[in-house]
């Protein structure tokens, strides 16, 4: 499987991105963890989980459920990276993740991509690695997107 990258995606207005890692750092649970939106392109963004000792389980490493909740949040902005429209509702359906390695005291970043658009569904596929570039998990993402009426 092809590396994700944003090379592979069209940048949009510097305006919508700056609007979007706003709302991001505003919104309580990413925040909560320290999550940090670093960059968006069209159905592309990179997000970054900061190192914190309180996101360890009790074996020193990070907990598998703060790397699923960053492969969970990356996606959002993806998503909304392509949308005409912005939606009312944006509603995980199903988060496949497969941990490949551990990581040990050391910021994750997920990068995440579109797969594939339909009217209500969107399929993305996520690669998390440490800031050395340790591929430690990936996972494949399904969204639901609801308009206003």
């Amino acid at each position: 499987m092809k590396r994700i990258s944003a090379s592979d995606h069209e940048p949009i207005s510097k305006e919508f991105e700056d609007l979007m890692k706003e709302k991001m750092s505003q919104a309580p649970y990413p925040a909560f963890l320290g999550m940090v939106l670093e960059e968006v392109r069209k159905d592309y963004s990179r997000m970054r989980l900061r190192y914190r000792p309180e996101l360890n389980q009790p074996a020193g490493v990070l907990h598998g459920g703060a790397v699923m909740s960053l492969i969970d949040t990356a996606v959002v902005n993806a998503i909304l990276s392509g949308v005409e429209q912005m939606p009312d509702q944006l509603l995980s359906i199903d988060v496949h993740t497969h941990f490949l390695s551990m990581v040990r005291e050391e910021d994750c970043i997920a990068e995440a991509e579109v797969r594939h658009r339909g009217r209500k569904i969107v399929f993305l596929n996520v690669e998390v690695r440490t800031a050395s570039g340790k591929l430690v998990a990936d996972g494949a993402v399904s969204y639901k997107v609801a308009y206003p009426r």
